[in-house]
């Protein structure tokens, strides 16, 4: 069963809460897609941040945005003009969405700090992507990057290459773990990310389980 089920889903509610906070059931289907956008326009736009993963939370005309990033600084800007920005950009891209008569929900947006950027899954799945797309070799990227996670102290680490590596003509799969990743352990808090690296011969999946220690 871990090798099938992500292993995010697998421990929602035990040792993860849910990327976005809220429930509309008049209006679900609409809030699911808004949630949807926002997340993307916010994962574009501020990726020279280091953006890992965007929480919503709703009430009544009120929605709050926890972006957490790597590289708090950019997101911010100088005496918070960042943030004054970053909020003008999503009302205007809410406005946009919203229906004639809607009112529109107040936006407080909120920065965290990844303390460590080699224990977050899909950070280290963009950098792996990243390079691959760069033509670095591959065995180096999985070595390198798999001794910087253990490096920072994580319990172990697993990447999985899975396409036209390499530029060869039949796909195939190249594999690196270090430490141990157990996939089953419900307790265990295993980071999980895929990211597609886009390739001059095609697409090359990245996928990246890494087990953290408790209180990072």
């Amino acid at each position: 069963m871990g090798q099938k089920v992500n292993p995010n889903i697998l421990r929602l509610g035990h040792v993860y809460n849910w990327s976005s906070r809220w429930f509309d059931e008049r209006r679900y289907g609409e809030v699911v897609l808004e949630d949807f956008t926002l997340r993307k326009v916010l994962m574009e736009r501020l990726k020279l941040a280091g953006i890992a993963r965007v929480e919503i939370e709703r009430s009544i005309n009120n929605i709050r945005v926890i972006v957490f990033v790597s590289r708090p600084g950019l997101v911010i800007g100088r005496a918070g003009t960042g943030l004054e920005d970053l909020k003008k950009f999503l009302e205007k891209h809410l406005s946009l969405k919203k229906k004639k008569g809607d009112p529109m929900p107040k936006i407080d947006i909120r920065v965290e700090a990844i303390k460590e950027p080699n224990l977050d899954a899909y950070l280290v799945a963009k950098n792996v992507a990243e390079q691959l797309a760069k033509r670095l070799p591959f065995k180096r990227i999985l070595a390198h990057t798999a001794e910087k996670v253990m490096g920072s102290g994580a319990l172990g680490v697993r990447i999985l290459l899975a396409g036209r590596i390499g530029g060869s003509e039949i796909g195939r799969r190249e594999k690196i773990q270090k430490g141990t990743v157990p996939l089953t352990t419900v307790r265990a808090l295993i980071t999980f990310a895929s990211v597609p690296s886009l390739t001059k011969k095609g697409y090359i999946g990245v996928k990246v389980w890494i087990n953290r220690p408790e209180g990072k």
